[in-house]
């Protein structure tokens, strides 16, 4: 049995495109590259007040971060006795899913190694596992209330992954990643997401991005985290120009949105060190917004991207595989992000059998350790963590897909997910 790379079709390019699709071409960015450093006048100099190199725990190198960090937190037998304990707690309550908070669902003696682990993803290596979750001795929804409760110690906010449920308004603040393709789907799906096709290198939206793993497939799907101040630190030794294009105005395409189509901001963010805090490169991007995905391709009503636009992606993804570090999922393993210090991909992967690959995702924010949101996001971020609402919220125990990556909702969703 063999792991599938890609097995999507590659969207339609719009006209004036670069030669550039989802799944990235080592030879084509070669020859890219080659031919941009040989053609054209490239800037040498970094942008003035960025750093030539970041230091600290979030330069890191997957080859050799084992030796100096250990990032599996295993779940003892009293801390999973307490966790059953809230559980039942929480239950006991009658209350909605979207109630689920650190209230109503206490961890007295867990909840300081939690905070420490919020501390983790903020200013240290910016992510971590905890293991040991029993998915199997329960039902899908405690499952949920077991992921989301222990979660809200880490982050207290959830954020929402779409403004639409079965047609209404919602703040689905719970999404399912699961291969759903099939009759009737596969000419509306637009997200590697519900495929078994490889995810490039990418982040979400939000501060935090959290997996929690429900099953794992019968052979691939392994999640691939990189150091975006490592890929920095070796771009800007390299290749100072790219980092201009980083840190320059792209239009981004908002799949779910009818009425504002793009929205033109830069990938790539620097926060100057504070008397509290160093200083920052932030990193948020998705490829498939300037190239498309499946079902959903670039509008040809937005610009095209650039050459050097098409390189800088491409670098990002080469960089992300050069440096990263594979988490190893297991089954019960959830896995947390700093989505601003990192990005991630994930290997293809095979379904078999009872090993169908099923993953949930939370999109968190921890007001007390959050980094600051880079101005051309707030409206963005305030889409996603604004006015959720314990009553608004909605956690689908079943998957389905999204709007932004639905092409039959395309334009249907809220503003900016």
């Amino acid at each position: 049995m063999t792991a599938v790379a890609y097995v999507t079709p590659a969207a339609v390019a719009p006209p004036g495109q670069p030669d550039i699709s989802y799944a990235p071409d080592y030879r084509k960015y070669e020859a890219r590259r080659d031919q941009r450093v040989k053609s054209e006048a490239l800037q040498q100099q970094l942008p003035p007040g960025l750093p030539r190199e970041l230091t600290g725990k979030l330069v890191w190198e997957g080859e050799t971060l084992a030796e100096t960090y250990n990032w599996t937190y295993v779940l003892d037998q009293s801390q999973l006795d307490e966790l059953e304990l809230a559980l039942k707690h929480f239950k006991s309550l009658g209350l909605p899913l979207g109630y689920i908070n650190q209230e109503t669902f206490p961890l007295p003696k867990l909840h300081s190694e939690l905070r420490r682990l919020s501390d983790e993803l903020h200013n240290g290596h910016g992510f971590f596992v905890v293991r040991g979750l029993r998915v199997d001795e329960h039902s899908r929804e405690d499952n949920v209330i077991l992921y989301v409760g222990l979660s809200s110690h880490i982050a207290t906010v959830r954020g929402s992954q779409d403004g639409l449920f079965e047609g209404k308004p919602a703040s689905v603040t719970l999404a399912h990643i699961k291969d759903l393709r099939g009759t009737g789907r596969d000419d509306i799906i637009g997200s590697p997401a519900y495929t078994t096709d490889k995810q490039v290198f990418h982040t979400d939206s939000g501060d935090i991005v959290s997996l929690f793993a429900l099953e794992t497939a019968a052979e691939g799907g392994a999640s691939k985290l990189a150091s975006t101040w490592r890929v920095y630190n070796e771009i800007a030794r390299t290749r100072p120009d790219l980092i201009h294009t980083l840190t320059s105005n792209w239009d981004v395409e908002n799949f779910a949105n009818a009425t504002v189509r793009f929205t033109s901001r830069p990938l790539m963010y620097y926060h100057p060190a504070t008397d509290s805090t160093p200083e920052r490169i932030a990193l948020q991007y998705a490829r498939r917004s300037f190239v498309g995905f499946g079902a959903l391709p670039r509008s040809p009503d937005i610009p095209p991207i650039t050459e050097a636009q098409a390189e800088a992606l491409d670098t990002l993804h080469f960089l992300g595989e050069k440096f990263c570090v594979n988490t190893h999922f297991q089954k019960g393993d959830i896995q947390y992000v700093n989505n601003f210090a990192l990005f991630h991909a994930r290997d293809g992967f095979t379904n078999a059998g009872l090993k169908q690959r099923h993953l949930l995702r939370l999109w968190l924010r921890d007001p007390a350790n959050a980094w600051p949101t880079p101005e051309p996001l707030e409206g963005k971020w305030a889409a996603i963590y604004g006015g959720v609402t314990p009553e608004s919220q909605v956690l689908p125990l079943e998957p389905y897909i999204r709007s932004a990556s639905n092409k039959e909702q395309r334009g249907k969703g809220s503003e900016l997910r």
